[in-house]
C-alpha cells in the first residue's frame, strides 16, 4: 500500500548547521528507502510565505496568500512510500527528522487512495 508521510515542523527556527544535519539525515533515509524499493517520491516544500490557498465559497473561487491555517507547525515536506502495511510506514516515519530549533515536529501518515479510471 502506498502511504504519504507528511512532515510538520516549525519554520525558521533552525541554524544553518542544524539544517545541514537534517538534510543529511533526510538524504540517508531517502537513500535507504530507495535501496529497499519503497521510495516513490520525497520533496521539501518552500516556506509557507510562498503558499497560495484556493477556497470555494458561494460558487466563487477565492485565492489568498499563505497557508490555510495559522499553526505553530507547518507542512515542510513529504515522502511517498510503498509499504507492506501501516507498521512498516510507522517504522519509516520514525527515521524522518522533525526537530527544528529544539522544537519537536511530527510525521503524519496517510494511506493514498487508489483512483479508478
Amino acid at each position: 500500500m502506498r502511504y504519504m508521510l507528511l512532515i510538520y515542523t516549525r519554520e525558521g527556527e533552525m541554524s544553518a548547521e542544524d539544517a545541514e544535519a537534517t538534510a543529511r539525515t533526510h538524504h540517508l533515509v531517502m537513500q535507504e528507502a530507495s535501496q529497499r524499493g519503497v521510495l516513490e517520491g520525497a520533496e521539501p516544500l518552500t516556506p509557507t510565505s510562498a503558499a497560495t490557498t484556493v477556497r470555494h465559497k458561494d460558487g466563487k473561487v477565492l485565492v489568498t496568500d499563505g497557508p490555510f491555517a495559522e499553526t505553530k507547525e507547518q507542512l515542510a515536506g513529504y515522502y511517498i512510500l510503498n509499504c507492506e502495511n501501516l507498521d512498516e510506514a510507522i517504522a519509516w516515519a520514525g527515521k524522518i527528522p522533525t526537530t527544528c530549533g529544539g522544537s519537536e515536529g511530527s510525521v503524519e501518515i496517510r494511506p493514498l487512495r487508489v483512483m479508478n479510471g
